[in-house]
Protein backbone atom coordinates (compact mmCIF):
# COMPACT_ATOMS: atom_id res chain seq x y z
CA UNK A 1 0.00 0.00 0.00
CA UNK A 2 1.56 3.66 -0.55
CA UNK A 3 0.48 6.76 1.21
CA UNK A 4 -0.18 9.77 -0.52
CA UNK A 5 0.91 11.60 3.04
CA UNK A 6 -0.63 14.48 4.64
CA UNK A 7 -1.49 17.31 2.29
CA UNK A 8 -2.30 19.77 5.50
CA UNK A 9 0.50 21.53 6.51
CA UNK A 10 -0.82 22.12 9.72
CA UNK A 11 -2.43 18.33 10.19
CA UNK A 12 0.85 17.36 9.26
CA UNK A 13 2.98 19.52 11.39
CA UNK A 14 0.58 18.29 14.77
CA UNK A 15 1.40 14.70 13.71
CA UNK A 16 5.07 15.53 13.58
CA UNK A 17 4.56 17.08 16.72
CA UNK A 18 2.87 14.52 18.54
CA UNK A 19 5.24 11.48 16.66
CA UNK A 20 8.48 13.53 18.46
CA UNK A 21 6.77 13.87 21.68
CA UNK A 22 5.94 9.96 21.62
CA UNK A 23 9.04 8.79 20.52
CA UNK A 24 10.68 10.54 24.46
CA UNK A 25 11.21 8.08 26.44
CA UNK A 26 8.33 7.67 29.36
CA UNK A 27 6.25 9.77 26.33
CA UNK A 28 4.59 7.14 24.64
CA UNK A 29 0.38 6.86 25.55
CA UNK A 30 -0.21 3.29 26.84
CA UNK A 31 -2.74 1.74 24.66
CA UNK A 32 -5.50 -0.11 26.44
CA UNK A 33 -5.30 -3.95 26.09
CA UNK A 34 -7.69 -5.76 24.27
CA UNK A 35 -9.89 -8.55 26.09
CA UNK A 36 -7.45 -11.47 26.61
CA UNK A 37 -4.61 -9.19 26.09
CA UNK A 38 -2.59 -9.60 22.89
CA UNK A 39 -1.82 -12.99 23.52
CA UNK A 40 1.18 -14.06 20.95
CA UNK A 41 0.46 -10.89 18.55
CA UNK A 42 3.98 -11.37 16.67
CA UNK A 43 5.29 -13.77 18.68
CA UNK A 44 5.04 -12.00 21.81
CA UNK A 45 3.24 -12.51 24.83
CA UNK A 46 2.16 -15.29 27.57
CA UNK A 47 -0.63 -17.65 26.22
CA UNK A 48 -3.43 -17.48 28.51
CA UNK A 49 -4.85 -21.29 30.24
CA UNK A 50 -7.64 -21.48 28.22
CA UNK A 51 -9.52 -23.79 30.82
CA UNK A 52 -9.59 -20.78 33.07
CA UNK A 53 -11.65 -18.72 31.21
CA UNK A 54 -13.71 -15.73 32.44
CA UNK A 55 -17.64 -15.76 31.01
CA UNK A 56 -16.23 -12.61 28.26
CA UNK A 57 -14.03 -15.24 26.98
CA UNK A 58 -16.39 -18.70 26.90
CA UNK A 59 -18.09 -19.21 23.73
CA UNK A 60 -21.40 -20.78 23.83
CA UNK A 61 -22.65 -19.92 20.20
CA UNK A 62 -21.23 -19.01 16.78
CA UNK A 63 -23.87 -17.88 13.72
CA UNK A 64 -23.00 -17.45 10.22
CA UNK A 65 -24.99 -14.53 8.36
CA UNK A 66 -23.74 -13.25 5.12
CA UNK A 67 -19.97 -11.66 5.64
CA UNK A 68 -20.75 -11.91 9.86
CA UNK A 69 -20.13 -14.14 12.78
CA UNK A 70 -22.02 -13.49 15.92
CA UNK A 71 -20.01 -15.07 18.37
CA UNK A 72 -22.36 -15.43 22.16
CA UNK A 73 -20.20 -15.77 25.50
CA UNK A 74 -21.24 -17.24 28.48
CA UNK A 75 -21.27 -13.37 29.79
CA UNK A 76 -24.88 -12.90 27.87
CA UNK A 77 -22.90 -10.57 25.13
CA UNK A 78 -22.86 -11.00 21.60
CA UNK A 79 -19.82 -10.44 19.31
CA UNK A 80 -19.73 -9.43 15.58
CA UNK A 81 -16.80 -10.12 14.03
CA UNK A 82 -16.58 -9.95 9.98
CA UNK A 83 -15.88 -13.17 8.64
CA UNK A 84 -12.20 -12.55 7.24
CA UNK A 85 -11.32 -10.77 10.87
CA UNK A 86 -12.53 -14.28 12.99
CA UNK A 87 -9.87 -16.97 13.05
CA UNK A 88 -10.85 -20.40 13.76
CA UNK A 89 -7.38 -22.68 15.33
CA UNK A 90 -7.59 -25.65 17.65
CA UNK A 91 -5.08 -26.21 20.44
CA UNK A 92 -5.47 -29.76 22.60
CA UNK A 93 -2.41 -29.05 24.64
CA UNK A 94 -3.06 -28.97 28.16
CA UNK A 95 -3.79 -25.42 28.20
CA UNK A 96 -5.96 -25.73 25.67
CA UNK A 97 -10.21 -25.08 25.77
CA UNK A 98 -11.93 -28.34 27.46
CA UNK A 99 -14.01 -30.06 24.73
CA UNK A 100 -17.18 -28.43 23.72
CA UNK A 101 -15.82 -25.35 25.10
CA UNK A 102 -13.86 -22.83 23.13
CA UNK A 103 -12.43 -19.75 23.90
CA UNK A 104 -12.81 -16.33 22.48
CA UNK A 105 -9.30 -14.36 22.16
CA UNK A 106 -8.58 -10.69 20.80
CA UNK A 107 -5.93 -10.75 18.32
CA UNK A 108 -6.25 -7.47 17.10
CA UNK A 109 -5.24 -3.97 18.88
CA UNK A 110 -8.76 -2.54 18.08
CA UNK A 111 -11.10 -5.28 18.91
CA UNK A 112 -12.07 -5.98 15.35
CA UNK A 113 -10.01 -9.46 15.39
CA UNK A 114 -10.08 -12.38 17.43
CA UNK A 115 -9.38 -16.33 17.12
CA UNK A 116 -12.04 -18.74 18.61
CA UNK A 117 -9.79 -21.76 19.88
CA UNK A 118 -11.23 -25.38 20.26
CA UNK A 119 -10.02 -28.39 21.32
CA UNK A 120 -10.12 -30.11 18.31
CA UNK A 121 -11.22 -29.80 14.57
CA UNK A 122 -14.25 -31.74 14.33
CA UNK A 123 -16.10 -29.65 17.11
CA UNK A 124 -15.39 -26.04 14.46
CA UNK A 125 -18.36 -27.23 11.78
CA UNK A 126 -20.75 -28.35 15.07
CA UNK A 127 -20.37 -24.98 16.26
CA UNK A 128 -21.10 -22.85 13.61
CA UNK A 129 -24.64 -22.41 12.80
CA UNK A 130 -26.00 -20.61 9.76
CA UNK A 131 -28.80 -18.09 11.02
CA UNK A 132 -29.63 -14.37 9.83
Amino acid sequence: MTFPGIKDARARADLIAFLKKAAQPGQAPQLAQPRGGMMGMMGGGRVTNLKKLGSEDSVQSIRYCRDTYKVATADGKTHDFWERNLRFKTDSGDEGPEKGAPALVSAGMLGDRADVIFAAPDEINAFITREC
